[in-house]
């Protein structure tokens, strides 16, 4: 599946346009993690408890969108976008979503001036 946040794929033709795809997921906070996290804050520095979460977060929404793409026939995804959201209290969604579309490998042109 390929991937693009522009609105087309570099070196491809879009076909086909599919439909809007997308995938999400609600994570909370893991009450050790925050413990952790607030330790760090008072000394400062990256919190890679959440730093790890968000990143399994963003994982598990293009993974689902991808299967929604494939389920529709996409070989793509372009234009993608991510969101974010509180849910409720210590818990947050990470939405992505993006168009599905059939694309084709645009033929290649000789160039007369190459020897």
């Amino acid at each position: 599946m390929l991937l693009s946040n522009l609105e087309t794929v570099p070196g491809h033709h879009i076909r086909q346009q599919l439909d809007v795809v997308y995938g999400s997921t609600v994570r909370s906070k893991h009450v050790g993690r925050d413990l952790l996290a607030g330790l760090k804050n008072i000394v400062g520095g990256e919190l890679t408890a959440y730093t790890e979460l968000l990143e399994e977060s963003r994982q598990e929404a293009m993974n689902r969108m991808i299967e929604k793409a494939r389920a529709m026939g996409a070989n793509a995804v372009v234009g993608i976008r991510f969101s974010t959201s509180n849910i409720a209290q210590g818990a947050s969604e990470l939405f992505v979503y993006g168009t599905a579309v059939i694309v084709e490998p645009m033929q290649r042109i000789p160039d007369p001036f190459s020897a």
